[in-house]
């Protein structure tokens, strides 16, 4: 609903808005069947986060599968098929709070078919929950899944050596599991790992510690959960302010406002502003939201506001602090994660989908192919399907962009087949980056 300006009041200097700092967001991750969904379930089941009738949902699905045990696997395995089929399908959202923390855990399919689901699931992430099987090492799909994630942004990973009940707790296994992942971490510029012990089938060291494990002094599940740092949400004056424009309001007796999203930095009454790609300047006169006038608005609120100057404004504009600005192009240079079933060749015709605005665009050259056993990025004309690679996209007319490292929102984009109207791709702008950001250490 539009904000009624005449009904408006204004707030205090500071904004009466939800904060996240205490916000964990967590992406399960992983190759089938090795546990991601089991795992969750067990954390929500051990402390406690379950109502009774989700037990009974629960038990009565483990019944139907002729299970004589309660299978927790079912706590995030809503949909029939995924029932009957004993694989996640789509990505399921389950909500828990520690007393240190709130967490929005996505649990992510593992199979290689529903790799876009995974990207979808790990695009908002602030850390990884990468289930491994002891028995298996990493797989492939395991590789695939956390070098996505390492793209997506995410820079803290917490390992589930899972079945350990199943090598008889063998210290070999997990400290091979500890290997691989401390080796592949380190090449994708991973910034913390922590790789932990259990059994999520009998909750050893998910969220209480075990003594089936004597060798092993770490953390568990949850513990590791909480200690991972917070991603900070806090957006200063110094950081470039970014308002995609969604929606232009008419004002009752004359007027407009531009709605949207703010996705960096700080908008405020007074802000200097460029609305691109056309390059006008204004100020800003007010901003509110939910019926209120704001002194400024953070990222992450919906906001409407209004300019001192009649500008055509229109949605898949952009509306940035000068200082800062986003670059206008008409070329991308960008990595993708390719999800059709058919390859990606070079000349083949797209929609890029970008914040708020959809344009006609070509791909015109495929440049490399990333190898996820070896992270070397390979020479290629085309990408199949779950690959990941670097292209270069045509399009038919300008678009507003930061690098995907600087900017989540503004860096990132989809590639639509305009035949099927099917997602096809996900995309960040700039260099396929993988080497090291920081410190990775083991820890455990």
């Amino acid at each position: 609903m539009a904000p009624n300006l005449s009904a408006a009041e204004t707030v205090p200097t500071e904004p009466t808005v939800p904060t996240s700092m205490d916000l964990l967001r967590l992406a399960a991750v992983g190759s089938v069947d090795d546990g991601k969904s089991t795992l969750i379930g067990r954390l929500l089941h051990d402390t406690k986060q379950l109502f009774d009738d989700q037990l009974v949902a629960v038990e009565e699905a483990s019944a139907r599968r002729g299970s004589h045990a309660v299978d927790l696997s079912f706590v995030t395995d809503g949909l029939r098929a995924e029932r009957e089929q004993g694989i996640t399908i789509d990505v399921a959202y389950r909500y828990a709070a520690t007393p240190t923390r709130k967490l929005v855990i996505a649990d992510c399919p593992g199979h290689v078919q529903y790799t876009r689901n995974m990207a979808t699931g790990a695009s908002n992430a602030d850390v990884a929950l990468v289930v491994v099987d002891a028995q298996r090492g990493l797989r492939d799909q395991t590789r695939r899944h956390t070098c996505i994630a390492a793209l997506l942004g995410v820079r803290h990973l917490v390992v589930a050596a899972n079945k350990m009940d199943l090598v008889d707790w063998d210290p070999r296994a997990y400290h091979r599991v500890v290997e691989d992942m401390t080796s592949l971490a380190e090449r994708l510029g991973v910034e913390a790992v922590s790789v932990v012990p259990v059994s999520a089938l009998h909750g050893d060291n998910v969220a209480a510690p075990s003594g089936k494990a004597p060798w092993y002094d770490g953390p568990t599940v949850l513990d590791a959960l909480e200690s991972v740092p917070l991603r900070t949400t806090t957006a200063t004056r110094e950081q470039p302010a970014r308002l995609p424009v969604q929606w232009v309001l008419r004002r009752p007796g004359g007027g407009r406002a531009y709605a949207g999203m703010v996705s960096g930095g700080v908008l405020a009454p007074g802000d200097p502003v460029v609305v691109l790609p056309g390059g006008r300047r204004a100020s800003i006169t007010s901003v509110t939201v939910a019926d209120r006038v704001l002194t400024e608005a953070p990222a992450g609120l919906s906001v409407a506001v209004e300019l001192d100057t009649d500008l055509d404004v229109s949605r898949g504009d952009l509306l940035a602090g000068p200082v800062g600005a986003p670059r206008v192009v008409e070329t991308l240079e960008a990595t993708v994660c390719w999800f059709a079933e058919g390859p990606l060749r070079a000349g083949t015709p797209y929609r890029v989908k970008h914040t708020t605005r959809v344009v006609p665009a070509r791909v015109v050259a495929v440049t490399g192919r990333l190898d996820v056993r070896s992270l070397a990025v390979e020479r290629g004309s085309q990408l199949e399907e779950n690959d990941i690679g670097t292209v270069t996209v045509a399009l038919s007319s300008p678009i507003v962009v930061d690098d995907y490292r600087q900017n989540r929102v503004t860096g990132s984009f989809v590639l639509i087949d305009p035949t099927t109207n099917a997602t096809v791709a996900a995309g960040m702008i700039g260099p396929l980056h993988l080497g090291p950001t920081g410190t990775t250490r083991q820890r455990g």
